[in-house]
């Protein structure tokens, strides 16, 4: 029986997808499939392209190698687009002069980059950001370019200044025509979030802006705004958004939308019915889909219509395309967006609910129905953990509880039956691949498959866009504890351990840099959830500089220049001071420096004096000066112990029962330099009143008449909560070993990213189990606790004292080789309160 010939022209992400679902059908046995390709390599993850820029080579980013359309039977032309249709004789010619005939005909062309007709876009310096081809190009202009200008500010845009600031471009701006950034996706309270959020990583934004034309000779040199405003630049990438590649089936004489793309009925056939288009070169409705795992479902669907078409039969329930949730959560340079349902709807038709903490940059919205029953839609910028329990809620039309700003703010009441769990078998859990709830119970409970990489294997969910995997993850726990199993946390694919073993391995094996580690224990490169595991493993256990040894490659952007990035694109300078308490000559060598380097100061909460706008080049320059005068790194930038504020207690206080700045600075100076799971804040009250707020912090204590009480446990950020009472009447030394026993219990046991309070609230037995493990001492390991925080705070250096003495460390802060001495400040000082005045925003509280 002579097998038909489907021929795919186009081989991005949803060509090979196809290819995939066709391999796996039951009538697998009944096609030949030949695919022909525009680029010269096979299809590639365009939905992670910016991770070429450092994270990841080609080889990675690539879909399926040769090998595998070779092992698989399918004939793949690559550099040999299909330039004609001939639909009567059923015959495709390629570029190269190859004349295929077929029997069904799958157009999945994609899309191309809108580039809008603006005066010297063909100059040198101007790109579009689509392919690896287009990314080789940047990469190397780049290498002599100092500021970069992308135009436009949705999903594209964003993901293309992040590639500038990955070449090193230091000044980079986004110019988006519409009010706001994003404006499919997000309303102006979240953009402007979001503004906050680019700005403080180095980015500019420019809304309400419409490019008149490029200036510059042979090269671009800048953009002239038709309000007369002119940006200078030294090279334009041009994300405006795509363009339907219909212009085969425009030649061809299907039918095409007024404004482009091929359109479709919801068997995925064009105006030829063995002519189908998926993807985004498809039109549905109306609409093109420019998102991954709509294309996805489009090539089950037209799959589904080739199996009828041959054999009067489907292969599976996908027999329709009715439009898809274009629900989205990115991680757009290291910033959560994310929005879901009905994101826009305003009142009175439904009613808002809003969460904004600016000084954080999170926002939340959410669109409750006036009927306070049904979650509508929401946008979530800055913290979008809930993100996929929200979208599930909304697509199920789940009871939401009686006090719906618990969806956001996190439940107060400890409802029951929500959660993953409580989802419908048919909930989608992994939109890519259409993998419902049912699918993974049925792999754990039928097929016995107990671990993600299993799940991801066996229904291919995560495999996408990977957006779902928390959602997996807390399924995949749900089940197995449904069938009495126990739970591990494993970090990710890389280490099949959780972060407790991890730990305890590292350090029976004395495993000193990430390269060892995941060469010993792990496997593969790792990736953004591990590295920074590693590092702060590596740096709780051994406490040596962090950018010793090769270790800075694994760190978080902070860590690696051990400072804050702020606003453009500058750091922050923070030194530690104890308990709060500085002499008159540190704040003049403080004011000294900030007047010598135009530095922004303010006084904090943690009763510190912080310093702004610092240029990279002369980090070391400013902490060169700081250890001279005394001052060590205040550790702002880590996951360590921050700050321990305190009252003035018995110094001056006429309430003051103990000295509470003599024991502040005491337990600083003691847990200075700590690495941990989480960044640790602490505070000293010399009496009840508690002016030193000790209760919200980590670890916090309260002055008694007969000694200290010491509280555990306490955090301030988006969800508040106040420490537990864990002892009373402490002296100064068992207080100490208690301190000493909990931190070291808490680095060993907490997983990543885990704040105390957190930690303790998902403890077994909560604050009494702690006690009995630090107190009563029931798992033995007090004493061997206390060895251990010994040995690592015996270990302590400063870190930018070793840097300042350091020429190898100290060459590293500099972005550039020819990095001028001379530079633009990005702050100036003006008089009084106004100290400083930003260039491009505004500062709030100032």
């Amino acid at each position: 029986m002579r097998k038909s010939k489907i021929v795919v022209v186009g081989n991005g992400m949803v060509g090979y997808k196809f290819c995939e679902k066709a391999l796996a059908s039951p009538f697998a046995s009944l096609f030949e499939i030949l695919v022909f390709g525009e680029e010269p390599r096979p299809a590639y993850d365009r939905v992670h392209l910016s991770a070429y820029f450092g994270e990841k080579s080609i080889e990675e980013l690539t879909m399926a190698p040769l090998s595998w359309y070779q092992e698989n039977g399918i004939g793949l032309f690559l550099g040999d687009p299909v330039v004609e249709i001939d639909a009567k004789a059923k015959t495709v010619s390629s570029l190269k002069g190859r004349v295929i005939g077929y029997d069904h005909l799958v157009l999945a062309t994609g899309s191309g980059a809108f580039v809008p007709p603006i005066e010297g876009v063909d100059l040198d310096g101007v790109f579009v950001y689509r392919t690896i081809e287009d990314l080789d190009m940047m990469k190397a202009y780049a290498q002599r370019a100092r500021r970069g200008v992308v135009i436009g500010g949705g999903l594209l845009g964003l993901e293309a200044a992040k590639a500038l600031l990955d070449l090193g471009i230091s000044d980079a701006h986004v110019v988006e025509f519409a009010p706001r950034l994003m404006p499919r996706q997000i309303d102006g309270a979240g953009s402007s979030i979001l503004e906050s959020k680019l700005a403080s990583l180095g980015i500019t934004t420019h809304t309400n802006k419409n490019t008149a034309r490029f200036s510059g000779q042979k090269a671009v040199t800048g953009l002239e705004f038709y309000d007369g405003q002119f940006l200078e630049t030294d090279m334009v990438v041009i994300s405006a958004g795509i363009k339907p590649r219909d212009e085969l089936a425009r030649q061809t004489g299907l039918k095409v939308g007024g404004r482009g793309g091929i359109e479709v009925n919801e068997r995925m056939q064009t105006s030829d019915p063995y002519i189908l288009a998926i993807g985004e070169c498809a039109l549905y409705d109306g609409m093109i889909y420019g998102l991954v795992a709509p294309g996805y479902e489009m090539a089950e669907v037209a799959l589904n219509t080739i199996h009828y078409q041959v054999a009067n039969t489907f292969a599976s329930d996908k027999v329709e395309f009715t439009g898809f949730d274009m629900s989205t959560k990115l991680k757009l340079i290291g910033v959560d967006v994310a929005s879901f349902g009905n994101a826009f709807v305003e009142e009175p038709e439904c009613q808002t609910i809003v969460y904004e903490n600016r000084a954080k940059g999170v926002y939340k919205r959410i669109n409750i129905d006036n009927f306070n029953k049904k979650l509508l839609g929401g946008v979530l910028i800055g913290d979008a953990e809930q993100y996929n329990m929200l979208q599930q809620i909304c697509l199920n039309a789940m009871p939401i509880p009686a006090d719906p700003e618990d969806l956001i703010l996190g439940s107060r009441g400890g409802e029951e039956g929500s959660g993953v769990m409580a989802l419908p078998d048919s909930a989608l859990i992994c939109s890519c691949e259409s993998v419902s709830k049912a699918d993974i119970s049925q792999a754990v409970s039928e097929k016995g498959i107990l671990k993600l990489e299993g799940i991801k294997k066996e229904t291919k969910a995560c495999t996408g866009c990977a957006g779902c995997t928390p959602l997996v993850k807390d399924l995949l726990d749900g089940l197995l504890k449904e069938q009495g199993l126990s739970v591990r946390k494993v970090i990710c694919a890389h280490f099949d351990y959780t972060r407790q073993e991890l730990l305890s391995l590292v350090k029976l094996k004395s495993l000193q840099t990430f390269d060892e580690v995941i060469a010993v224990l792990g496997k593969g490169h790792g990736c953004e959830t591990c590295q920074p595991v590693v590092s702060s493993i590596l740096a709780s256990l051994w406490n040596e500089n962090i950018l010793a040894k090769g270790r800075d490659v694994s760190q978080d952007s902070n860590d690696r220049f051990l400072a804050n990035i702020q606003r453009g694109g500058t750091y922050s300078v923070v030194p530690r001071i104890p308990g709060g308490e500085i002499t008159p000559e540190g704040l003049i060598v403080i004011g000294e420096i900030a007047k010598k380097y135009g530095l922004y100061t303010k006084i904090t909460g943690g009763q510190r004096i912080d310093m702004f706008g610092a240029h990279v080049g002369d980090l070391p320059k400013i902490w060169e000066e700081l250890v001279a005068a005394g001052f060590e790194s205040g550790h702002a930038y880590g996951k360590a112990l921050r700050t321990v504020k305190s009252c003035v207690g018995t110094t001056w206080c006429r309430f003051g029962v103990q000295d509470a700045v003599s024991f502040a600075i005491k337990v600083e100076n003691r847990y200075k330099g700590l690495r941990s799971p989480h960044k640790l804040k602490s505070a000293v009250s010399g009496c009840t009143r508690e002016c030193a707020e000790a209760q919200s912090k980590d670890f916090g204590i309260i002055a008694t008449e007969n000694g200290w009480n010491l509280y555990l446990g306490g955090n301030g950020g988006t969800k508040p909560r106040h420490a537990e009472l864990f002892a009373t009447d402490l002296d100064e030394e068992t207080l100490i070993s208690y301190l000493d026993r909990f931190l070291m219990f808490y680095i060993r046991t907490a997983e990543p990213l885990q704040r105390t309070a957190t930690w303790i609230e998902k403890m077994e037995g909560g604050i009494k189990y702690l006690k009995s493990v630090i107190v009563d001492d029931v798992l033995g390991i007090a004493e061997e606790l206390e060895n251990e925080m010994k040995g690592i705070l015996g270990n302590y250096k400063c870190e930018w004292k070793e840097v300042v003495e350091n020429p190898d460390l100290r060459k590293r802060f500099s972005h550039f080789v020819n990095a001028p001495e001379v530079k633009d400040p990005a702050v100036e000082l003006v008089p009084m309160r106004e100290q400083v005045k930003a260039k491009d925003w505004n500062l709030v509280g100032v």
